[in-house]
């Protein structure tokens, strides 16, 4: 018996796939609302949907943010 094989998949994990690019992109800068905390302490800000870990903030605060960094499904921004 085979696993995986013919179902059109390319790489590995087969796990989640975007249906469409992050709408954010590293470098760039956004003005957001920090909304919650994570677990890890840091605060939680989305771009149409999109989920931004920003250290150092509090929810509630209206910040400036520059991207550092892109994955799949969040990002990870700093404060300007």
């Amino acid at each position: 018996m085979s696993y995986g094989h013919g179902r059109g998949r390319g790489g590995f994990g087969g796990g989640f796939r975007p249906s469409k690019p992050a709408p954010v992109e590293v470098g760039k800068e956004y003005d957001v609302q920090i909304t919650e905390i994570s677990k890890r302490g840091d605060g939680i800000a989305k771009i149409e949907g999109f989920i931004i870990f920003v250290a150092g903030t509090e929810a509630g605060q209206n910040v400036k943010i520059r991207i550092t960094d892109v994955a799949p499904r969040f990002a990870k921004a700093e404060v300007v």
